[in-house]
């Protein structure tokens, strides 16, 4: 064996137990962001919200990506990726305890309390772990090992949108029409009970999250850091700020759209399957049809990249499918809709492990920061889906205003909300073929 093919079989075995250990830290945290498509509905009908309101539920999660961000750049900058970790997985064990109380008061803003809190140690965890794993090997590979990352991910959130579905959501149609013929004391005595059904679920999350926050301290994570920025001509001048490299500031933007219609994708398929009046009992696996998409994805991607198809290619196919399935899904009906909501994880699936190293190119010392602002890009889970929301509650007012029966309105409305996807696809298009080489330098 040369010299060179043991180089890179000792660099292949040094770094499979980290990325092993950090797809571990993706399949917890895919768990624990994806049963907010069974979370939606399931607010709705014990706070008794609007669509609008039920979205908060995304919000809640996706909102404190931008308040926690720069500070989890700053502690990670502090106590290290490893550490940074422990303290994201512990941060999201106490959200998880915070559900006993909202349970109990069955009060909205407690249970959004919760959430923000998970999502807080959310992003401690994915702004240490995604810079880590895009630096770890190559960066020309770098997709290959986030696509690996989403597969973990992605299964994980399968299982918890199909075990808290089943958990949280059976029933639901019968508490539904119980509640249109009781009196008061008799509905709260059924929310109470509904609501009190994430007790334990949540206890068993937050011991296993816990124990996992002490097992990392111990796990054998290398010491890694970006390449060095490369040393200008002379004459040039130096990087010395953030807002030097446009081509960051567009990855951010493009990451906010795709992280909004991801979140759309899966949040809000199990709503919009109800509104089309198919029972729950069948929509509650419709988010793990999405999810599953995405996973097949992401092993294709494994397999193409870089060997058959470069970051850049597959992030303009995504973009390209987004936009067409964007059409399919307002202009079809039924399940067959459903379906081709369920398909954008086809065209999700590489947006997120193609972005991030197109805007990591040439950071260098920066990458710590430019990792804390793409990870603040996920608050464009926050922001789109409740406007999602707020196009549907407003279309189906209109259509209910010029008479429509409130069936029909409301299939219809759920349908109409998906034309906010368009622009989102648009702007991820014009990521691909321009916006991550704005600012750089040609070869």
């Amino acid at each position: 064996m040369s010299n060179n093919q043991e180089t890179v079989s000792q660099n292949k075995n040094n770094t499979l137990v980290p990325i092993l250990i950090i797809a571990g830290l993706f399949f917890i945290f895919g768990f624990v962001t994806w049963i907010n498509g069974a979370l939606i509905p399931f607010m709705k009908t014990i706070n008794e919200l609007t669509d609008a309101q039920s979205y908060l539920v995304a919000s809640a999660s996706y909102i404190s990506f931008v308040v926690m961000a720069l500070p989890a750049s700053y502690i990670i900058n502090k106590i290290g990726y490893k550490k940074g970790m422990s303290l994201g997985l512990i941060i999201m064990a106490l959200g998880a305890l915070v559900f006993i109380p909202a349970a109990g008061a069955r009060t909205y803003w407690m249970f959004l309390v919760a959430i923000f809190i998970q999502g807080a140690g959310m992003t401690l965890l994915q702004t240490a772990s995604n810079p880590y794993i895009t630096i770890l090997g190559p960066m020309e590979s770098a997709a290959k090992r986030i696509a690996i990352m989403g597969i973990a991910n992605k299964i994980a959130g399968g299982l918890g949108s199909v075990i808290f579905g089943a958990i949280l959501l059976s029933g639901m149609s019968e508490v539904k029409d119980q509640l249109l013929v009781v009196n008061d004391a008799e509905k709260a005595n059924l929310l109470n009970t509904m609501a009190d059904s994430v007790v334990t679920p949540y206890i068993a999350m937050a011991v296993v999250l816990f124990l996992l926050g002490l097992l990392i301290r111990k796990a054998p994570l290398p010491h890694v850091e970006a390449q060095p920025i490369e040393v200008t001509e002379e004459g040039e001048k130096t990087k010395s700020s953030i807002f030097q490299f446009p081509h960051l500031w567009l990855g951010v933007l493009a990451l906010f759209v795709y992280v909004g219609v991801e979140v759309i994708a899966g949040d809000t398929i199990i709503s919009y399957g109800i509104s089309l009046d198919i029972p729950v009992e069948q929509a509650k696996f419709f988010t793990l049809f999405t999810l599953m998409a995405m996973v097949a994805t992401y092993a294709l991607g494994v397999f193409l990249i870089p060997k058959y198809i470069s970051q850049a290619f597959a992030l303009k196919a995504s973009a390209v499918l987004g936009i067409i399935l964007s059409f399919c899904i307002v202009f079809t009906t039924g399940f067959t809709s459903v379906l081709f909501v369920a398909s954008l994880g086809i065209a999700n699936a590489l947006v997120w492990p193609a972005i991030w190293p197109l805007a990591l190119t040439g950071l260098g010392k920066f990458t710590k920061t430019a990792s804390a602002l793409l990870i603040m890009a996920i608050s464009g889970g926050a922001i789109i889906p409740p406007l999602y929301g707020a196009i549907v509650d407003g279309h189906k007012e209109e259509l209910l205003a010029g008479g429509v029966a409130e069936v029909a309105a409301t299939a219809e409305s759920a349908s109409f909300g998906y034309w906010i996807l368009l622009p989102c696809y648009i702007i991820i298009l014009y990521y691909a073929f321009y916006g991550h080489k704005v600012g750089l330098k040609k070869a």
